[in-house]
């Protein structure tokens, strides 16, 4: 019998943006990541969710929308679930390295990974007491996820970021007993290349 005081968070980094769109707040989906979002909605719809978050940026609300709408549900966005604050020159992909080697690490104007997993831990903590024994959905992003599992498991680095830095949307489990992580399941994925990434960097 499954133990009705575990809560489980989906986590679901978002579909593949249109990168060209400067905005990172309003940027939306591309018209792949939109059809995308079925698996979303498919995945979700026999979890007998209870209650959905997402971060504020739209290309992560626009990958559950129908999911919530399937169960009737608002979705509630949280400031401190959004993604990491680009600085000058963050967006380039050998930077990656560097901010995993070092968590205070951060561009002019930009966040550190420290500075993006405790306010993601934060809000994760608090969603956690407040929905004690219950489905949860996380829509999050590529970093911001990888900043929660580090949390749990100091191994996750750089070369775990960048084995999911193509999955778009991705699908996560991590199960809860009270604020204790129980155990975590992959779910499923989509391949879409991350854009304007230099592929030999990757290796």
């Amino acid at each position: 019998m499954e133990c009705k005081n575990i809560t489980k968070v989906y986590f679901v980094r978002h579909a593949q943006p249109e990168h060209s769109f400067e905005d990172d707040r309003t940027r939306p989906l591309t018209a792949e990541g939109e059809k995308d979002t079925e698996i979303v909605t498919d995945f979700l719809k026999d979890k007998e969710i209870d209650v959905f978050y997402s971060s504020p940026y739209k290309r992560s609300i626009d990958t559950i929308s129908n999911a919530a709408s399937f169960y009737g549900k608002r979705i509630i966005t949280d400031e401190r679930l959004r993604e990491r604050e680009k600085g000058i020159g963050g967006n380039k992909f050998g930077m990656f390295h560097k901010r995993w080697k070092d968590f205070d690490y951060r561009e002019e104007n930009g966040e550190s990974i420290n500075m993006v997993q405790k306010r993601n831990i934060d809000a994760l903590t608090e969603i956690l007491k407040d929905n004690y024994g219950k489905n949860v959905v996380i829509a999050t992003h590529g970093t911001a996820l990888s900043s929660i599992l580090n949390f749990y498991n100091s191994e996750f680095g750089c070369n775990d970021f960048l084995r999911i830095i193509d999955w778009m949307p991705y699908i996560i489990e991590l199960d809860f007993s009270g604020e204790k992580l129980l155990c975590v399941k992959e779910h499923c994925h989509i391949e879409k290349q991350f854009q304007g990434k230099n592929r030999a960097d990757k290796k």
